[in-house]
């Protein structure tokens, strides 16, 4: 398939993928959410030795701040990404919970003191998924062109709902794999590292 019909047809399954996400009721966001921090802290104990990259939540990704809360009082640090320029990776900013935030680009909240770092994992937002450890984020390309600059490979561990699962996301050359991906319904761990 050539890349003008596969951009097509991801903006199409974006689109489908964010009104299902849309159309949840809350008591099965807020269910799916406990699951999969809940999975997190079980499935990933290497985290809390780790310097986490996660994200702020929006158009109702799943929150994790409540396991990201625990790992730091275990003994992780923590940071948020921040976009700095347009299509260049994401920096990040150390997060503790009681940073002071200020809106980032499209209003969302990043440190108002950023302090960079380089995570040594990713928990790493997306909207679709496939078996083979590919994400559909919002087509902005950040998480890729972040991995991709990285002298470094974090552990990365994608998080969504299982709503998202795809046969494929129709990956191309710059898209890359996840090492892990949690949703309510489970754990797939790939054999990315």
């Amino acid at each position: 398939m050539n890349t003008n019909k596969v951009t097509s047809w991801r903006r199409s399954i974006r689109a489908e993928l964010l009104e299902r996400r849309h159309e949840l009721p809350e008591a099965e966001r807020l269910e799916a959410q406990t699951a999969i921090n809940q999975r997190i802290a079980d499935e990933f104990p290497e985290l809390r030795d780790q310097l986490l990259g996660f994200y702020w939540p929006i158009r109702g990704e799943i929150d994790l701040r409540p396991v990201v809360r625990d790992l730091i009082q275990a003994g992780a640090l923590a940071s948020l990404p921040v976009i700095t320029e347009r299509n260049e990776p994401l920096a990040f900013a150390r997060w503790e919970p009681w940073t002071d935030m200020t809106p980032g680009v499209w209003n969302i909240p990043v440190p108002s003191q950023a302090a960079w770092v380089v995570p040594t994992a990713l928990l790493i937002p997306l909207l679709g998924f496939d078996s083979s450890g590919y994400r559909m984020g919002y087509g902005g390309g950040y998480y890729d062109r972040t991995l991709a600059a990285l002298s470094h490979r974090p552990l990365t561990i994608g998080v969504g709902y299982a709503l998202g699962q795809l046969d494929t996301i129709r990956p191309e050359p710059h898209d890359v794999a996840l090492d892990a991906i949690v949703t309510e319904s489970g754990v797939i761990r790939l054999a990315t590292r």
